[in-house]
């Protein structure tokens, strides 16, 4: 049970110090989405992705007004792009992340990376090489690549 001083304390810091839940975040596996035919990639990620986290947003919304505290983010995280592009073209698979964070109304998109702490495989590299381009095309989409960990060690390649 909370008590008054413990309420006008929590009040104090939302107005004076600015307290805020800067992130929220979606996780969204999107293996599923690799089987099947390569053209049809693009629209089962984007359904997947849009039918996940379609509440995200008003949920988000409601839990601000229901807390009095601001979120800052709302947040979608993907499976490793990497995982599910052998083959597809990473650049229309960028976009079309873009285009599913932009109808679902988050701030962003995370997951367009690669993990090759233990090496490349094909997905890896047609990523990797259309990080620029993916970047320079998209809005909403963030990326990275996974270069080391304490078990593997780093890549050097």
């Amino acid at each position: 049970m909370l008590n008054s001083n413990e309420i006008l304390q929590t009040l104090r810091m939302i107005d004076q110090n600015k307290l805020d839940v800067r992130t929220i975040t979606m996780g969204i596996s999107l293996l599923e989405c690799a089987p099947g035919p390569v053209d049809g990639l693009y629209d089962r990620v984007y359904d997947r992705i849009t039918r996940q986290a379609e509440n995200l947003v008003p949920t988000g919304e409601a839990i601000e007004r229901e807390f009095g505290i601001p979120i800052v983010n709302k947040r979608i995280s993907i499976t490793p792009a990497a995982l599910i592009c052998a083959g597809a073209d990473p650049v229309k698979l960028a976009q079309t992340l873009d285009r599913a964070a932009k109808t679902c109304g988050v701030n962003f998109i995370g997951g367009y990376s690669a993990l090759v702490h233990k090496g490349f495989a094909k997905g890896d590299e047609l990523l990797l090489r259309a990080i620029p381009q993916a970047m320079a095309q998209t809005d909403l989409v963030c990326s990275s690549v996974n270069v080391g960990s304490t078990r593997a060690g780093i890549n050097m390649d």
